[in-house]
């Protein structure tokens, strides 16, 4: 009994970690990161945290070595929470196609995710916590996302394609001036 009631405080203590880590500020410890690596190291961390749906993703990479100012780690949670959402919601058929680019100010990632349905409003995308609540899950992952995306002075937007039945999400990082 007394290890059964310990096992429930830690999934307890876990659970209410998570919490508090999603909706804290995000504080970041930057570093210069060339736009080029943040794709190709995302593609590897995708492919290692989400191995069973290596196939599932189409990867269009035309980024630079141009660089970023940025906390690689915190960045790629945020990307991932992007790809997890995309695995988990209502998948269509088909890839989800990446895309990550760079032009003279911004490194942009794109993703494209095949729907069999969407009905969401975009307009506030990842602004409103709590709003798809499961058990464990607690709706907080755009919000999070969001609130990364915007301490690196980046953009966060999403929208649904109806001609071609995808939701478009779409994040630009501004490039490190020099």
């Amino acid at each position: 009994e007394v290890q059964r009631l310990r096992a429930m405080l830690g999934e307890m203590g876990s659970s209410l970690q998570k919490l508090t880590n999603s909706i804290a500020q995000v504080k970041l410890t930057t570093m210069p990161y060339e736009a080029s690596a943040l794709a190709e190291d995302l593609k590897k961390k995708l492919d290692a945290t989400f191995p069973e749906t290596q196939h599932a993703v189409q990867w269009e990479a035309d980024a630079s070595d141009a660089l970023l100012e940025s906390d690689p780690q915190i960045l790629q949670e945020a990307f991932l929470e992007l790809f997890a959402n995309a695995f988990l919601h209502e998948r269509g058929e088909g890839p989800v196609v990446a895309t990550a680019t760079t032009d003279e100010t911004h490194f942009t990632l794109t993703l494209r995710e095949p729907k069999k349905k969407f009905e969401a409003a975009t307009e506030n995308w990842g602004r409103e916590p709590f709003g798809q609540m499961a058990h464990g899950h607690y709706g907080l992952g755009l919000t999070r996302v969001r609130s990364i995306i915007e301490a690196h002075g980046g953009t966060f937007t999403a929208r649904y394609d109806t001609q071609t039945s995808e939701l478009v999400t779409t994040v630009a990082l501004p490039l490190h001036q020099t």
